[in-house]
């Protein structure tokens, strides 16, 4: 009789996986946790881009109109007779239309020194800031050195300003009250 010897070879040493091509829990946390830290320190900068953007057209408008009245003096040699001392609907009328009736009767041209995007209107107030710098809208302030000193003292809030110009446009800055945002230079 023989003997049969079987013999059985097994391993137990595991072989790796591949490994897998997903991303772990803690990997997606670390990337959610640099996107919100990326994002908290942006939004800020963002933000305060956004207002000097608005400041910037606020100013711009402002120096639209300050060019426009001294067109209309350089055309009529005389300033046009604001007593309001701000850009309301007789202003607006007077430096927007070519009609020579009604509030623009000193334009007796019809020459149209301003022209203004539709975010600067109003029907009734005239002239205005946009929405979004102010909470409501708000007219320009105007000022024009009728006396011929070339120089013009402006109270913005409780601060007072002297402006060496013939023609001052602001408005109060939104963040400081006591800040013009406009012509003074």
């Amino acid at each position: 009789m023989g003997v049969v010897i079987v013999m059985t070879l097994t391993s137990y040493r595991k072989f790796p996986k591949a490994k897998s091509s997903s991303f772990t829990l803690v990997e997606l946390l670390v990337v959610i946790s640099i996107i919100g830290l990326l994002a908290g320190l942006g939004l800020p900068a963002i933000n305060g881009a956004i207002k000097a953007g608005k400041k910037a057209e606020v100013a711009a408008m402002a120096e639209s109109i300050k060019t426009a009245v001294n067109a209309f003096y350089a055309e009529y040699s005389a300033y046009p007779s604001n007593t309001s001392g701000k850009t309301d609907a007789n202003f607006y009328a007077l430096m927007t239309t070519t009609n020579t009736t009604g509030a623009s009767l000193q334009n007796t041209r019809g020459i149209l020194f301003l022209e203004v995007p539709p975010k600067f209107t109003n029907a009734t107030l005239g002239l205005v800031t946009p929405s979004g710098f102010y909470k409501g809208q708000s007219n320009f302030f105007i000022a024009i050195d009728t006396n011929g000193v070339g120089v013009l003292t402006n109270q913005v809030g409780t601060k007072s300003y002297v402006v060496p110009s013939s023609v001052a446009v602001w408005v109060a800055d939104p963040s400081d009250s006591n800040k013009p945002v406009g012509t003074f230079k």
